[in-house]
């Protein structure tokens, strides 16, 4: 069986969840007798010669794609890269169309380019299958209202070609569409009645975080030996909110001194980024807090911190799910997590993790309180959360899940072609 995987965003020094996902699904279906096809634009710089989809054994092609955006700078054009930008391809279609011996294709992008690949599907007889990595209608309306704003005061002229390609009407042409939380799910069976809906969390290779990569992460780290570490994952985007806990700082680091906030991941939205670096020197918080950019994923030091963190804190104001917790369950590691709806469906408050409202910063700082000053109760929470990712996350149960609904579809859709002929 070979899949086309579309994305509409694969840069390496710009990880985020849904390559990680993606990622680690291909792997382990590869192991099933399942070869992925990855198509994603072409970077708009040199990515250097990591490439974790080729270290991984997939086929990795790289198609021309732009921001359809007139009348907006170079900069906001890289952030709607990076974040969620309707980009247009006049490539992919021909690319998509040439590639030999597919059974089905799977896009993990939606508008314009998830579009041009139902195209390229209902041509060549295909299964359809669209993942929803980032959401569509569990979104709250200020997350909403951030992915719109690089778009004001410009022209977007890929509007009439989204028309012509129905782009709007993408889960309605899907043969099946793959989310990841109850509620997303509920929500798109509401409003598109008759779609196949399945619900599919991602997964994390848990054996990876098995090795005890400590002593590598303090190494690199040296900064961290004997604090009280709390690790912040995510890039640094105002949807993931970082700017909150910055905010909480200073009332951190008076109820507890040894703290050290920990953020690792890429600056994609470069004026954020600024406003946190000057609110950290403005507050005098560079004892307390670490930037330490994007590490690639598998990296030991990066697993060695998930193991070393007290817990690993979620501040975003939307998951849809949240990969980040099972990469924290599976090192063992427990969780304060936002109320999103992703943190909603898998942490259990008291259990393997802690929930908190974002409107109440009391609710963190208790949470906090409870892992920092009860070692035994957090580990108990950790280990909770290790024995749930195992049994029920790891990419290979994942996997087998996922090659299933393939076959299904390819042996519905052999169907129909031979009904009418």
């Amino acid at each position: 069986m070979r899949i086309a995987q579309l994305l509409r965003k694969y840069d390496p020094s710009e990880w985020g969840g849904t390559e990680s996902a993606v990622l680690q699904l291909t792997a382990d279906m590869a192991d099933h007798g399942v070869e992925s096809v990855i198509y994603a634009p072409r970077l708009l710089h040199d990515g250097g010669k990591s490439d974790p989809f080729a270290a991984a054994g997939c086929t990795v092609r790289r198609f021309r794609a732009c921001v359809p955006i007139w009348g907006i700078s170079s900069g906001r054009k890289m952030q709607m890269v990076a974040v969620g930008g309707n980009l247009v391809s006049f490539s992919l279609i021909g690319d998509l169309w040439k590639e030999r011996s597919i059974d089905v294709i799977h896009s993990h992008a939606q508008g314009r380019l998830g579009a041009m690949a139902r195209v390229v599907a209902r041509g060549r007889r295909l299964p359809f299958v669209i993942s929803i990595h980032g959401g569509v209608y569990d979104l709250p309306t200020e997350v909403r209202k951030a992915l719109q704003k690089p778009y004001l005061g410009g022209w977007d002229w890929g509007r009439p070609l989204g028309l012509i390609l129905r782009a709007r009407h993408l889960i309605d042409q899907a043969d099946a569409v793959i989310t990841f939380n109850p509620r997303e799910a509920a929500l798109i069976r509401e409003r598109h009645p008759g779609r196949r809906v399945q619900v599919e969390p991602h997964g994390v290779p848990t054996g990876l975080f098995a090795r005890d990569c400590r002593d590598i992460a303090l190494s690199a780290f040296p900064q961290l030996g004997g604090r009280q570490v709390l690790l912040i994952l995510g890039r640094i985007d105002p949807t993931k909110n970082q700017e909150w806990v910055i905010a909480e700082a200073t009332e951190l680091a008076r109820r507890h001194p040894d703290v050290c906030l920990v953020f690792v991941g890429a600056f994609t939205n470069q004026e954020y980024g600024n406003a946190l670096l000057a609110r950290i020197a403005r507050d005098g918080l560079g004892n307390h807090v670490m930037l330490l950019g994007s590490l690639p994923v598998g990296d030991p030091r990066l697993v060695g911190l998930l193991q070393e963190a007290r817990a690993v804190v979620l501040p975003s104001l939307s998951e849809t799910f949240g990969i980040v917790i099972l990469e924290a369950w599976a090192a063992g590691t427990p969780v304060i997590s936002s109320r999103t709806s992703g943190a909603l469906a898998l942490v259990e408050d008291g259990t393997n993790g802690l929930l908190f409202d974002l409107e109440r910063p009391g609710t963190f700082h208790s949470a906090v309180d409870q892992i920092l000053e009860d070692p035994g109760l957090a580990k108990g929470w950790g280990t909770a959360g290790r024995a749930k990712a195992v049994a029920n996350f790891d990419t290979a149960v994942r996997a087998e899940s996922m090659k299933r609904l393939y076959e299904e579809l390819i042996e519905e859709k052999n169907a129909l072609r031979n009904s009418k002929g």
